[in-house]
């Protein structure tokens, strides 16, 4: 392509070079559309001094549209085969940016640290490990301070829905502890290959300081999975496990300001943690 992005026809001719077919298991939906990976990369809103966390790279497609915007990009890619020829992808489409990029052959979900510190995750990610992918991240990576991914349609759904919400769980309330998170649009099953079987949606979130509290992060999320586990149960049942009795789970609640009769989807992120510091030992 004019432009040096990947299209179809040159997704599909580097697949067969490399002589490989995308694997389920990794969760490979690979992009063809390069209107696409331009709509991802103008979405991000990157600039110049961003260094960029990719998880998830493939072949290539959105790397090659981010390279020229940024100052950097580490690709985190997870099959050692992609993660081999993602350099040299870009050594010929863009020889000029080659040094921008940098690789780590690794699971995203194991590293600690990087070489580089990046300012922004923007990924098409593995949609089978996309939540905790993200959680981890801005768990282990501080300079993190804003992000763009494309998940799963209903992923994206439940990582941006509102306290009150049919589709608001344990990962909405996880994240909003790291991150304000909003929908930021749709994308087609067509740009895809192989075309998956369910649709896709770009998630956008901004980090900020998580809920002042004397719980820490640990506790809190203990709550918030206890709440979840057994969402159509009152917190007050939903806790006594946590708690060690609904006794002590109802004046936990009751010492937080939290009705016992209320549902753990009705509570933003802040009242779990004031949850978590009534515990009694």
């Amino acid at each position: 392509m004019s432009d040096n992005l990947l299209g179809p026809a040159e997704v599909r001719a580097l697949a067969a070079d490399l002589d490989i077919r995308p694997r389920k298991a990794l969760g490979q939906n690979f992009v063809v559309d390069a209107n696409t990976v331009r709509r991802i990369a103008a979405a991000a809103a990157l600039t110049a001094d961003d260094v960029v966390l990719e998880v998830g790279p493939g072949l290539g497609s959105l790397t090659l549209a981010m390279l020229p915007l940024v100052e950097s990009v580490v690709a985190v890619e997870i099959d050692s085969t992609l993660a081999a020829a993602l350099p040299r992808t870009v050594a010929r489409r863009t020889p000029q940016l080659v040094e921008r990029l940098q690789v780590v052959a690794d699971d995203a979900l194991r590293i600690t640290s990087l070489p580089v510190e990046p300012t922004a995750l923007v990924a098409n990610l593995p949609y089978n490990v996309a939540v905790p992918v993200v959680l981890h991240l801005l768990a282990v990576l501080p300079t993190l301070q804003r992000g763009l991914v494309m998940v799963q349609a209903e992923v994206a759904d439940r990582l941006t829905a509102a306290p009150g919400s049919r589709v608001y769980g344990a990962p909405t309330v996880k994240l909003a502890w790291w991150a304000e998170a909003r929908r930021a649009g749709p994308v087609p099953r067509a740009v895809f290959w192989p075309v998956p079987n369910v649709d896709s949606g770009l998630v956008s979130f901004a980090r900020r300081t998580p809920p002042s509290t004397t719980a820490s992060r640990g506790e809190v999320f203990a709550v918030i999975d206890a709440a979840f586990a057994q969402r159509r149960k009152t917190l007050r049942a939903a806790l006594s496990g946590w708690a060690g009795s609904s006794a002590a789970a109802e004046a936990a609640l009751l010492g937080s300001g939290v009705d016992p009769a209320t549902r753990g989807e009705q509570l933003d992120v802040a009242a779990f943690a004031r949850i978590a510091e009534r515990k009694q030992p």
